[in-house]
């Protein structure tokens, strides 16, 4: 593993965007820490210490993704640990949670172990996975580790690798293991069964991608999270309620900034903030993703929850496809798309437009993740946290293209869209592993731990 030779930097003359603030600070780096945090020019100097001017740009925590899909093992043609992490890196994350619906499934100790041996072996960025629940491995699920295991991932609604859990005393008993918490992903199966069946019986095989949302409807979302809320009330665990879509699953949310404090977590996923349903004209299957992409006014309502700390996380749920399959007839594509190298850059946008500000960008992509998995010492620009860092220029226009693309799919649907704000250099447990536009070869990488 090729190492920093440079064990000190400082980041000289930046903007700090952290907790709630903006200043100008000098940052040094020892090692993989954060050593100390100056008046802008006052940080100390000298033989063996890099100086990086940062004069005009923001230093912000890194981003901490809590929901993402790498593919490996099993489905490695889509993605896989090293593509994957290396493209989140070039989008400012420092840190990812991946998703059990792999080939195997992660839904046993022996499986979530070998993915964390594949991940310390080949990630760029820090790594973690969750444990998928199903109807039958309530014995595993005991036996995890929750210093180690982020969250249970819970599918209400058959999605990619179909790990649909529908009885009732294994839901029960999911939701009274109170030692790590449970995230769901909300679709009511039985609806969305019976809006297929009632779709092809009336147009056939030739659906339109824009029917997506009416098929995979607003009302089979809000029924599959009331219930999950209601399972989360009476065994006593903590929800986290993935990719909410509707302006209806806000109403389930309670208002306050720290996720620590609350039983019920809200997560919007940055493809539900930026697209709405007038998008499938332009992009149709690229845009299909499970819960779909739905009306500007349930976009509108999810980022009025955002500003109203209704809702939590800012994640991506970052889902590649070969573009092959996402160029399939509607019923056969399958759902999700590429987002983690563009995420960071996409919410900053919002700032520009007025919509976000990246104070709360910071909150949500990076403190609130640290707060609710209970992370210690990432998250934050503190003396003594992990130096998981990220230069951003607020101000250098570049178009996602496919030459600046890292996904191993080779694919976005932002390609042709200008970002103002641009990544510069992101440091992970203070190496510096992507820097003006290139990996830079260097990575520490380290398993996520949670202090349960």
């Amino acid at each position: 593993m090729p190492q920093n030779p440079i064990n000190k930097t400082v980041i000289r003359n930046a903007l700090l965007i952290n907790e709630e603030s903006r200043r100008k600070a000098d940052v040094m780096i020892t090692e993989d820490r954060i050593a100390g945090i100056y008046p802008p020019g006052e940080s100390p100097s000298g033989q063996g210490v890099r100086i990086i001017e940062a004069s005009g740009l923001w230093l912000l925590p890194g981003v901490i993704d809590d929901h993402v899909h790498f593919r490996e093992p099993g489905l490695t043609h889509k993605a896989d640990i090293a593509s994957e992490s290396a493209a989140a890196a070039a989008g400012g994350v420092t840190s990812f949670m991946e998703m059990p619906n792999t080939i195997p499934q992660t839904v046993t100790i022996e499986e979530w172990e070998r993915k964390n041996t594949l991940a310390a072996g080949r990630s760029v960025v820090n790594y973690s996975f969750y444990i998928g629940a199903t109807d039958s491995n309530i014995e595993e699920l005991r036996r995890a580790d929750p210093t180690k295991v982020p969250a249970f991932k819970l599918f209400l609604g058959a999605s990619t690798g179909n790990m649909l859990v529908s009885d009732t005393s294994a839901l029960d008993a999911i939701f009274s293991l109170r030692k790590i918490p449970v995230a769901c992903h909300c679709e009511d199966e039985k609806i969305i069964r019976a809006n297929i069946a009632a779709y092809r019986e009336q147009y056939g095989e030739a659906i339109d991608p824009s029917f997506h949302p009416l098929i995979r409807s607003r009302e089979a979302a809000v029924a599959s999270s009331t219930a999950a809320v209601s399972l989360a009330r009476k065994g006593g665990a903590r929800l986290h309620l993935l990719h909410l879509s509707t302006a209806e699953e806000t109403t389930l949310l309670t208002a306050g900034d720290d996720p620590s404090q609350k039983q019920i977590i809200g997560e919007a996923c940055v493809h539900h903030l930026w697209f709405d349903d007038t998008s499938y004209a332009s992009k149709g299957n690229l845009i299909k993703w499970n819960p779909p992409v739905r009306s500007s006014s349930d976009r509108e309502a999810l980022l009025s929850a955002v500003r109203k700390g209704l809702i939590d996380i800012i994640a991506t749920d970052h889902a590649p496809h070969t573009i092959e399959e996402k160029s399939a007839p509607y019923f056969n594509a399958p759902s999700g798309g590429p987002t983690v190298q563009h995420s960071l850059v996409m919410m900053l946008e919002l700032c520009h437009r007025g919509e976000l500000t990246p104070e709360l960008v910071v909150r949500k992509m990076c403190h609130n993740p640290a707060k609710l998995f209970a992370m210690g010492d990432r998250g934050f620009i503190r003396e003594g946290y992990k130096a998981d860092l990220v230069l951003v220029d607020p101000a250098a226009p570049w178009t996602v293209n496919k030459d600046n693309i890292l996904f191993k799919c080779g694919w976005s649907p932002l390609e042709g869209t200008t970002f103002r704000s641009n990544v510069i250099t992101t440091f992970v447990n203070g190496i510096p592993v992507f820097e003006n536009g290139s990996l830079t070869g260097h990575r520490a990488p380290e398993m996520l731990r949670f202090n349960r």
